[in-house]
């Protein structure tokens, strides 16, 4: 997967980062689903929210694997944070981003949660990768609904919708159950199951319904 920076594919020329005619034709604020003709081994079943997909490319956050090398407590301690303010209830767990800029933390969020360095994404929706959002989760006020990962997923200049020519992907409107339940198991049967698609139904020779 391509670019190891998110700015190019994560720009608008709208002020509002919603300028409609880049959006035509492209998945931004979907959810891509890992098809059998998947043929890197990284991405086998994998779910990943599109936070961009223009002409520069796309990136986005694998929803649906954990990081067992590192814990939340692991993490902070190496920012130098505190990590024991946080109710053991509200500690997030820390998920495989995807295989870009893996020592990169970024807090896909709820919009309850807005700070300058956040990139809005929906109405509903916000990416954030500075280290305050940390901090603020560790003091229990960051957002409501957040995913943590380390990494992220990103495609250079036509790169995925050629991987969707090829069936590897298939792609879903976006729901926050899916972006946000803690059981990671059966996200990807309940995004294909959003439009209708058994996984026993899948073979490598037929990647799309």
């Amino acid at each position: 997967m391509g670019p190891d920076h998110i700015d190019d594919a994560g720009q608008s020329d709208d002020p509002d980062g919603h300028e409609r005619e880049e959006r035509v034709g492209y998945l931004t604020g979907q959810l891509l689903i890992a098809m059998p003709a998947m043929r890197d081994p990284r991405f086998t079943r994998t779910v990943i929210y599109v936070c961009a997909h223009n002409e520069e490319g796309a990136m986005g956050i694998v929803v649906n694997r954990l990081i067992g090398s590192i814990s939340f407590q692991d993490l902070m301690e190496q920012l130098e944070l505190d990590p024991d303010r946080i109710p053991e209830t509200r500690v997030p767990s820390i998920h495989f981003g995807g295989p870009v800029e893996t020592g990169r933390g970024f807090v896909l969020h709820t919009t309850d949660y807005l700070v300058p360095d956040s990139m809005q994404l929906s109405e509903s929706l916000a990416l954030t990768a500075t280290v305050d959002i940390l901090r603020d989760i560790s003091e229990g006020a960051g957002p409501d609904r957040r995913l943590l990962a380390l990494g992220y997923a990103g495609w250079g200049p036509g790169q995925l919708d050629n991987e969707l020519q090829e069936n590897a992907w298939l792609s879903v409107d976006s729901d926050p159950e899916i972006l946000f339940d803690k059981v990671l198991d059966d996200k990807w049967d309940r995004a294909l199951a959003k439009i209708g698609i058994s996984p026993s139904l899948l073979s490598t020779e037929a990647g799309h319904a």
